[in-house]
């Protein structure tokens, strides 16, 4: 018999586990052939020896420790209610009265509550949506609702049409709009208006499913208060999405509320909405509560336990982690007998859930136990799982141990081998890993290809090119099994050593052995050549996964767009967001009908169906990414840092440096006081030790804050803890000096820099000298023959510019009236192309130089420049270049004749008008006063869709958006609805948008609409800068809004608190 569990919750006895079924015992009689008998007893032989194994290894770790009188046999779970329980809800609700005081402060769970039916089921029900939903009049309405017609509202359309409305049409209607919830929104509103009659539950559930994905829970209240006024009965579908919509949020006080009203409303809850709440618990580390209203639907019998594997698993492994061992039983107890899950199954989840909470005396425990039935056998996954557990548990020497043991009872495998080198690795024991992987070779096993990889990783991380490539070499004559992961460090590698041919003929390799290659993949290839500048070599990659049909995603779109826009290459920055826009048209579909169904299914799947995760890779035993945004929401919060330290020591993280960085990287740009205190808290900790990369990014943090006094701390205790000092550090210190105007600070550093080099070979590197140039020639403190030295320093060491540096440059030089140093840089990139690095031709070197020539007013001698270059197809692309340039040069001295005769020539020639060019001509005309002739050049450039040259930029719109605000109040309007439609639709304004429009609506007298600006700057991750603030208080003054001024200020006060130690 199996051990019986005293549950703690209900004081009462539950099961005993059941033994192998009678069907397994029947199957396992019948007569076999010889061969099956062979394998059959060799079977029995290793089941000894995995019993006596097991044997060994307790006797050796721990024997003496172990509670087996928590095991204890009972009977079977009764269907009978259990005594005791009237008096365990009382518990329970006062455990969540409790609790709902205080969960919505604690919101450190990631919760994923999608609902994901079987796909023969979604089918039905889309077949069935589209019989049913044909109805004319439900078309004409929805296209009504979805469509966007500038000058007429949605309203007045729906007046118009003279529409019949009822319960099932307004239902069908807000189904096929839920991708866009405020004009759904609309439309329910327009339909309350005309008549109120037209609501039913089944309305008023689509409508909290809308509000409830667009995050809009105060509308979800709203509706929810509605319902009661005009007593509308809400069902249990109702609740279940109420309570899917706030745990998807993750508001664990708000779901636990809806829960306790929904009992309260006398709604019995039905299994969706149990497993639902148990999810939800589970994922939030309440495991307590998880557990009673899991036991709680076993006695109710609303479906039997039949949860689905993943959920069990979460609910597990909740309990674990809190230590209810108790339940833990009780759960595995529930999962054989009422779910019939095979028993060894159900102990490896228990078994696993024991090593993830690091409870390895629980777990052997339970070995001990299981190894005194006569009936069990063991299965090699638990040998796996307990190695993983004692890596995890940092009890690597244990691991080790056993290992020694299965190797001289020849039963160890190539995945125990993985699990422990993995874990050498990851405590940076490289010589360890590496003698433990020979040794495995040694015993005649070949190593995993996941072995192979991590190594590989860490030889490419360490800068040792040769030993990795050495490795991969091994890893593909070995013959085992290649996947994309594996060829993704050899690829880097090689874009790292500038050998972009050689990653590009191993990704073919990798395509011919009819490996597809992943988002990530592509990801990791595209990181990797951004990373050396080589944007060419971006687009061959982007247009291959075009053609591979591999979908872009935000990451990548988001990754190359930044890049784009930082090395001032905005015109192909729209490309990609053109190609962005297709993908995701591709990929993502919005018919009417598919939509539709896709709701239907959805809602119909929040109270019956059982919830699944999402199908993603992951590492067993690996919830880090859990804790990780734990941690995050931590320092996020508005706490000050005590409380967030009595929250960060409840949760059991193992903080690598890697971990440390990833943190820090989120939170680090506005919670830069958190993070750095969390910073200092994090290197106290026993057995974590800070690396120069951590300090790097600390140091960046704690200088884009302006704290540089916590800065120069910090680089000083690198120093004292032993950490290398690399030319990272220093860079990072002078940039962040040079970029607030500390130009003579950031020269000290670098003389500093160059003297401390010495035999260590921390030099100068081509990002070192490119941030000083660049706070050289910026308009704050400039330094221009300084700048120029250190440019020709730059390029007499080797070292090559990048074009973002090349074109400022040169900008500061032509504003300085320096022309002749601007052609000799000039003359010396095009000298120089043939080397290594210097990626600069004849036509890219005159562009740069004649763009700031028109930018000054230079024309002339910008003209004379254009007619210098002689060969026809470097012209043809230097006219392509600088066209826009010209145009604009040209329109600013007055010569709108001869620019607009440019433009023509350029089209005859076959060179297209470029957004510069357009953006140059719609700001000539509001300097005319033709404000209409600007708009329609702005409508025109968004017609002419088949060229994404000439779409509208960031600077377009911000031009826009000046001339509007200047043409008088009439259009303010229209400029509140452009900058509204940027952040919605994109070009999404970047900083100098924002600081433009701030500085436009204070000289117009709207800085009260400005304030608003500033809030909206954070919501999207921009920091406004001190003259942000110091226009909009400067222009609350004036319009005498003394009141907001101070609220200025006070936001100021607050943000500079929050990014300084």
């Amino acid at each position: 018999m199996i051990p019986a569990i005293r549950s703690k919750s209900k004081h009462v006895w539950l099961c005993s586990f059941s033994t192998i079924s009678e069907t397994k015992k029947t199957s396992s009689s019948k007569p076999h052939s010889r061969a099956r008998s062979e394998v059959h007893s060799k079977t029995l032989s290793t089941e000894k020896a995995n019993s006596s194994l097991f044997n060994e290894i307790i006797e050796i770790l721990g024997s003496e420790n172990l509670k087996l009188d928590r095991i204890r046999p009972g009977n079977f779970i009764s269907k009978e209610p259990i005594g005791g329980i009237a008096d365990e809800d009382v518990v329970y609700g006062q455990r969540i009265q409790g609790v709902r005081q205080n969960a919505d402060e604690k919101l450190t769970a990631e919760v994923g509550t999608d609902t994901v039916s079987s796909s023969t089921k979604r089918d039905a029900q889309m077949e069935i949506s589209c019989r049913n939903d044909v109805s004319p009049v439900v078309q004409k309405i929805a296209e009504i609702v979805r469509a966007e017609n500038i000058g007429i509202s949605m309203e007045k359309c729906l007046d118009d049409g003279d529409l019949e409305i009822d319960p099932d049409i307004v239902d069908k209607v807000l189904k096929r709009c839920f991708k866009v919830p405020g004009r759904a929104m609309r439309f329910f509103n327009w339909v309350k208006l005309r008549s109120g009659s037209c609501f039913s539950t089944e309305v008023y559930n689509t409508m909290l499913y809308i509000a409830g994905e667009a995050k809009e829970f105060g509308l979800v209240e709203n509706l929810m208060k509605e319902m009661e006024e005009r007593k509308c009965l809400k069902n249990v579908k109702t609740w279940t999405i109420v309570l899917m919509q706030y745990g998807k949020a993750k508001l664990i006080g708000k779901t636990l509320l809806m829960f306790d009203k929904m009992n309260a409303a006398g709604c019995e809850p039905d299994a969706g909405a149990y497993r639902v709440m148990i999810r939800l618990l589970s994922a939030s580390g309440k495991g307590e509560i998880a557990l009673h209203l899991y036991n709680e639907m076993a006695q109710k019998d609303l479906g039997g336990l039949e949860l689905d594997i993943k959920t069990y698993k979460l609910l597990l492994n909740c309990l674990a982690v809190a230590g209810d061992i108790d339940g833990v039983y009780s759960v595995a107890d529930g999962m054989i007998n009422s779910s019939h899950i095979p028993e060894s199954e159900v102990y490896s989840f228990v078994l696993k859930s024991f090593c993830i909470s690091k409870r390895i005396q629980n777990a052997f425990e339970l070995i001990h136990h299981l190894q005194s039935k006569k009936d069990f056998t063991f299965n090699p996954e638990y040998f796996e799982t307990l190695v993983k557990g004692l890596c995890k548990a940092d009890r690597i020497n244990d691991a080790v141990e056993i290992l020694g043991i299965m190797k001289k009872r020849g039963v160890v495998d190539e995945k125990v081998y993985g699990t422990i080198i993995s874990g050498h690795l990851r405590k940076k024991e490289i010589s360890k890993a590496l003698a433990l992987f020979h040794n495995m070779k040694e015993s005649g096993l070949l190593p995993a290809t996941s072995t192979y990889t991590e190594l590989m990783h860490y030889h490419f991380n360490l800068n040792e090119y040769e030993k990795g490539s050495a490795m991969f070499e091994e890893m593909v004559d070995s013959g085992i099994e290649l996947d994309s992961v594996a060829f993704m460090p050899i690829i880097a590698a090689h874009v790292r050593r500038n050998r972009v041919s050689l990653a590009w003929k191993v990704f073919e390799t990798m395509e011919e052995r009819g490996i597809r290659a992943t988002q990530k993949s592509y990801s990791v290839f595209i990181k990797e050549l951004c990373k050396i500048s080589m944007t060419e070599e971006v687009f061959k990659v982007l247009n291959k996964m075009q053609k591979s049909k591999v979908n872009m995603g935000d990451e990548i779109y988001h990754l190359v767009t930044c890049y784009l826009e930082r090395i001032g290459e905005i015109v192909k920055a729209e490309e990609v967001k053109e190609m962005h826009r297709l993908c995701r048209f591709r990929f993502h579909p919005l018919e009417a009908e598919e939509a539709s169904n896709s709701l239907d299914v959805s809602l119909e799947e929040t109270h019956n169906t059982v919830i699944h995760e999402p199908k993603l890779p992951q590492k067993d035993f690996e919830d880090e990414d859990l804790l990780l945004h734990k941690v995050c929401l931590c320092l996020s919060s508005s706490k000050d840092w005590h409380a967030m330290e009595a929250d960060l020591l409840e949760f059991e993280v193992g903080y690598t440096p890697s971990i440390v960085m990833e943190i820090m990287r989120k939170c680090g740009s506005q919670h830069g006081s958190a993070v750095l205190h969390f910073f200092s808290w994090v290197g106290r900790q026993p057995g974590y030790r800070h690396t120069s990369e951590t300090y790097n990014s600390a140091i960046k943090i704690a200088g884009l804050g302006k704290d540089f006094k916590h800065m120069r701390s910090l680089f000083h205790e690198m120093k004292r803890n032993g950490c290398l000092i690399t030319s990272d550090t220093w860079t990072i210190m002078i940039m962040l000096y040079g970029r607030v105007g500390l130009t003579d600070i950031a020269l000290r550093n670098f003389t500093e820099m160059k003297k401390a080099a010495g035999p260590s070979g921390v030099k100068p590197t081509a990002s070192t000298y490119k941030y000083l140039i660049l706070s050289l020639c910026a308009r704050k403190r400039r330094k221009v023959d300084v700048a120029i030295e250190l440019f020709n320093e730059m390029m007499t060491v080797g070292l090559a510019p990048d074009k973002e540096l090349v074109e400022i440059y040169l900008d500061c030089l032509c504003g300085s009236g320096k022309l002749v140093d601007a052609r000799r840089c000039v003359q010396s990139l095009i000298g120089n192309s043939s080397k290594v690095g210097f990626t600069f031709t004849v036509p890219l070197c005159y562009s740069l130089l004649i763009r700031p020539l028109c930018r000054r007013g230079m024309v002339e001698e910008a003209l004379a420049l254009v007619d210098e270059v002689k060969e026809e197809e470097d012209q043809s692309a230097l006219h392509r270049y600088v066209c826009g340039s010209l145009v604009h040069g040209l329109l600013q001295r007055g010569r709108s004749e001869e620019a607009l005769a440019k433009v023509e020539s350029l089209k005859q020639a076959g060179i297209r008008a470029s957004a510069h060019v357009y953006t140059s001509l719609m700001v000539h005309f509001f300097k005319e006063n033709q404000v209409e002739r600007a708009i329609d050049i702005f409508r025109k450039m968004w017609e002419e869709e088949e060229d994404c040259h000439c779409r509208p930029t960031v600077v377009t719109c911000t031009a826009l958006l000046c001339g509007l605000l200047n043409a008088g109040r009439n259009y303010f309007a229209d400029a509140q609805n452009l900058f509204r439609r940027m952040r919605i639709k994109g070009p999404l304004p970047d900083f100098k948008a924002y600081s433009t429009f701030i500085t436009m609506l204070c000289s117009s007298g709207k800085s009260e609409y400005a304030l608003q600006l500033l809030s909206e700057m954070l919501d999207d991750g921009i920091v406004p800068s001190n003259v942000n603030f110091r226009t909009v208080f400067f222009g609350l003054n004036r319009e005498g809004k003394q009141h907001l001024a101070r609220v200025v200020m006070q936001q100021k006060q607050a943000l500079i608190r929050k990014r300084k130690f």
